[in-house]
């Protein structure tokens, strides 16, 4: 007996009802920021340039024309420039060992150098006070202080800033061939010139990104510049804090939030188009191929110089950290440890410091599910590139990491204190403003991965009958099953150390870790600050630990982060 072979057809009109997928897939990330970004930015501006009904369009003219708006401006600009030039200066030795050398701890110094990036900034410029400060490391040995100068803004962004050069660069270098450099100096090419000629143009788009991306971080820069700046010094989003919380000047505060979106978005623009032009032009190979041991003088020489500098730029300002938090009023021990039990007598925080931990976890945990589900969402609908749509929907993805985090935490207070949407008293306000800066490192990191499924397996199962989410099922999950749990934790570590936004939406019984360190070293006292200088270890330790994991998951090294 013979049967008769069902005959399988492709599904016709695919190209509108792949569309509709992507749409839908969108739907709900752009939902979430519509509603907790575009939203609470876009109320606190008009809250600022309205006035009894009408719009005041000349307040704009009138803050860019200020000489003290154009100090901001100019110090805001040259500081992210200068920032920018010394972390690649300093950093691009880091990505090349990182990529070309296979040596013991080549896992830890990874997880090492990405720990300052996912710091609150008040811990890190913290232990740049300790390290550089009256009465630091450096003031006791040889009467050396670099606080309220410049010098300690642009090592601090230096310290927050490395991974981004090292991962990002780093990541690409690892995949190009290195035979193709080998076989220019088999032709007669120097060592110089075959690197000029083959590697520096394959690596110019990644090393564009990661400048743009630095000067982005370093363009926005708050608590470091207002721990370590002093008076003297303010970028865009000191100057926004200070018109904002301090002299309740809205208008002069929302002009500022405007320029300071338009220069983002500028740089985001820009940064799309470097990362577009590296995806599209260049042949990859398996990074696992490409490192070896160092070989000669030279290479451990170098590999001796970068461990060096990552000891002297990263590891000391955080070992001081550590230094202080044992450092207590009867000498080493734990005191100030064993003190975060008790809420003490002054009540800076109103609950013992200790609570401050299982509140930033919960929170954290909170941010995480949703920055994945979001996160997750709009990557699935970024895996096919084409169109001006997904690239305006990706941009759209990015803009959090460069908006002021005061703008969004205020706004958050302005816009969502009315019914149907009364969250001033909830706390899930916290968890969505951290959500908001997690997503983006979910689509980053599980961009890349989505995008290496061949999409012949979508298309052969779609065509056998299967729907796109038993697709996505079947297909997508079990080969990003790794890179969603990376992107999960980045988005845990990040969410753990927010502060702009969270110091305005915290509730004052209920505050996250880095709000507590915030308020613990705005107060006078041996205590607190011991108590600071404590959470802030742990917090460290707990960054450092979840890194660590993360880069045992790891596989895949082309993400950003």
């Amino acid at each position: 007996m013979v049967l008769d072979r069902p005959e399988i057809t492709a599904p016709r009109d695919r190209g509108p009802r792949r569309t509709g997928v992507r749409l839908g897939l969108m739907a709900v990330p752009l939902a979430f920021f519509g509603l907790f970004f575009a939203y609470p930015v876009a109320a606190i501006v008009t809250r600022g340039l309205k006035t009894d009904g009408r719009w005041r369009f000349g307040r704009i003219g009138e803050v860019l024309t200020d000489p003290a708006t154009g100090h901001v401006l100019w110090f805001t600009t040259w500081q992210a420039a200068a920032s920018t030039a010394l972390t690649l200066l300093l950093a691009l030795p880091g990505a090349y060992v990182m990529a070309r050398f296979d040596f013991p701890g080549k896992g830890l110094l990874r997880a090492v150098v990405t720990v300052p990036f996912v710091l609150p900034t008040v811990v890190a410029g913290s232990a740049f006070l300790a390290l550089l400060g009256r009465r630091g490391l450096l003031d006791e040995l040889w009467g050396v202080r670099l606080d309220n100068s410049v010098w300690a803004i642009l090592l601090a962004h230096v310290f927050f800033n490395y991974a981004v050069v090292v991962r990002t660069v780093g990541g690409l270098w690892a995949q190009l061939d290195p035979r193709q450099e080998e076989a220019a100096r088999v032709l007669g090419a120097g060592r110089f010139a075959a690197w000029r000629r083959i590697t520096l143009p394959a690596l110019a788009p990644a090393v564009a990104a990661a400048a743009l991306m630095v000067f982005l971080f370093t363009f926005t820069s708050f608590g470091a510049v207002q721990i370590l700046g002093g008076p003297r010094y303010a970028t865009l989003e000191v100057e926004i804090y200070r018109q904002t919380a301090e002299l309740l000047d809205l208008p002069t505060a929302a002009v500022l939030t405007l320029v300071q979106f338009a220069a983002v978005a500028a740089l985001l623009l820009v940064h799309a188009w470097t990362v577009r032009r590296r995806e599209s032009t260049l042949r990859l190979v398996d990074a696992r191929r490409t490192a070896r041991r160092p070989r000669g003088a030279a290479q451990w020489g170098l590999l001796a110089a970068v461990l060096a500098g990552v000891a002297a730029l990263l590891v000391l300002p955080l070992a001081v950290l550590v230094l202080r938090s044992f450092d207590g009023p009867d000498g080493y021990g734990l005191a100030f440890y064993r003190a975060l039990a008790s809420a003490g007598d002054d009540g800076v925080l109103g609950v013992a410091p200790l609570e401050t931990i299982g509140n930033s976890l919960a929170y954290g945990l909170a941010a995480t599910a949703i920055a994945v589900v979001v996160g997750g969402l709009a990557a699935a609908a970024l895996t096919r590139r084409e169109g001006r749509l997904v690239r305006g929907f990706d941009a759209l993805l990015m803009l959090p990491l460069g908006t002021s985090a005061v703008t969004v935490g205020f706004g958050f207070l302005i816009a969502l204190d009315e019914p149907p949407l009364d969250l001033r008293t909830s706390w899930i306000l916290v968890p969505l403003a951290q959500a908001l800066v997690g997503v983006p490192f979910v689509v980053r990191t599980m961009l890349p991965v989505l995008r290496a499924v061949d999409p012949r397996l979508r298309e052969a199962a779609a065509v056998l009958g299967a729907s796109p989410l038993r697709v996505w099922r079947e297909v997508d999950l079990p080969m990003v099953g790794r890179a969603l749990a990376v992107a999960a934790g980045f988005a845990f570590a990040v969410s753990l150390g927010e502060f702009g936004a969270t110091v305005f939406i915290a509730r004052p019984d209920n505050p996250t870790l880095p709000v507590a360190v915030a308020r613990l070293l705005g107060r006078p006292g041996e205590l607190n600050y011991g108590q600071a200088m404590a959470l802030s270890t742990i917090l460290m330790l707990v960054c450092a630990v979840a890194l660590l994991v993360l880069e045992r998951v790891r596989t895949d090294r082309t993400g950003e982060f």
